[in-house]
């Protein structure tokens, strides 16, 4: 048994791990269940005219390979409005071949400046303007849908609330350790801010996957608060726009895109570092509500890890991380199949742990190291 009467070193850390747990159950039965337990909603038969703005850099092979996927949306009334950013590639001339093909094709060029980096906003901002509908629909030139229904699954979403739809962005599945790590970072990033958003406090969303009104674009006046940051189009714009009755997720195995995944440790490990500068500008609330989860979590690992050296009450110890264990599997198990990232429950532990580590090693990456030698071709 514990005494609780007197006062240690094991007993103050078993204190520790004991609120860690609690805390970790609480977002995953709290939060997370919202997500893992979500039903899908109804067809509906109205659709009205709606805009999809693909945004492209040097991405020559996802416009010949997913362009078409686009352009051939079983939808009523839709145009797709290519916006090629500053691109030096085959990209400008790729455009012009399909816009032969397809009339609901629009391009919008934005044109290098030697002497100021515009950045991906910029950009986007040019092709939100173009766009002739209130309806839009955001992705990139990289990612695919999964369906011919992408569109009918995202706009069918709207009403006169809700203002915003978030949506599913994955990665391809490929062999390797490395590919279900950056999968997997991506499903607990997805896990989060649709749960959240379901809890009514929206934070962030995807610029692969997201949909929109252009007249909520414009009355938050677009990207002008965070217009000085580099990344950050899609979560700084949702961060700052959401609010707890005018967005809505879509999560059904049709509206989904579908991304080229990084390849080595070394091209993601500085992608997730830019994607990382962006969250130091989100609100309070939106901070603390993911730091929370994350603190608790290393401290339910480091906890853990000191109670069983110390050998303090492994029946207790153990029994509390098989309870949150057991949770997290349910969790996982519900949600992934919910997202079509089944393959990753048995990887799960593991991944985590290694994620855990990096994290900390992306960080000391941004503080120490000047941000100017790994700039992203990419916003």
């Amino acid at each position: 048994m514990i005494d609780f009467t007197t006062v240690t070193l094991p007993l103050v850390i078993f204190y520790v791990f004991a609120f860690a747990c609690l805390v970790q159950l609480w977002y995953y039965l709290f939060f997370f269940s919202r997500l893992a337990f979500y039903k899908k909603r109804e067809t509906v038969s109205d659709f009205p005219p709606a805009s999809i703005i693909v945004y492209a850099r040097n991405q020559e092979d996802g416009l010949v390979g997913f362009l078409p996927i686009i352009l051939n949306q079983d939808y009523p009334e839709f145009e797709v409005v290519v916006v090629n950013d500053c691109s030096y590639d085959n990209t400008q001339d790729i455009l012009n071949e399909f816009t032969k093909k397809y009339s609901n094709l629009k391009v919008v060029t934005s044109k290098e400046n030697k002497n100021h980096y515009h950045g991906k906003k910029v950009a986007l901002m040019m092709g939100i303007k173009g766009a002739n509908h209130e309806l839009l629909l955001l992705t990139e030139a990289s990612s695919k849908p999964t369906s011919k229904d992408w569109l009918k699954n995202m706009i069918r979403n709207f009403s006169p609330e809700t203002e915003i739809v978030l949506g599913y962005g994955g990665y391809e599945k490929l062999n390797g350790f490395l590919n279900k790590m950056i999968r997997f970072d991506t499903y607990m990033d997805a896990l989060q801010f649709l749960s959240f958003s379901l809890s009514g406090m929206a934070y962030k969303g995807v610029g692969r996957n997201l949909a929109f009104k252009k007249s909520l674009f414009f009355k938050v006046k677009g990207f002008a608060s965070h217009y000085h940051v580099e990344h950050g189009s899609d979560d700084l714009f949702v961060n700052e726009a959401a609010t707890k009755h005018n967005t809505k997720i879509e999560v059904d195995t049709n509206s989904y895109t579908i991304s080229f995944v990084k390849k080595n440790l070394k091209d993601w490990f500085f992608k997730k570092r830019a994607d990382g500068s962006t969250f130091k500008h989100y609100t309070f609330g939106s901070k603390l509500l993911v730091h929370f989860f994350y603190l608790s979590q290393y401290l339910f690992f480091a906890s853990f890890i000191a109670l069983l050296l110390a050998q303090f009450e492994p029946i207790w110890v153990l029994s509390f991380f098989a309870l949150r264990f057991l949770i997290q599997l349910l969790i996982f198990n519900k949600s992934m199949n919910l997202l079509s990232e089944k393959d990753l429950l048995l990887y799960s532990p593991l991944v985590e742990l290694v994620l855990l580590v990096i994290y900390p090693m992306i960080i000391v990456t941004k503080i120490f190291i000047g941000k100017n030698k790994f700039k992203m071709t990419n916003g």
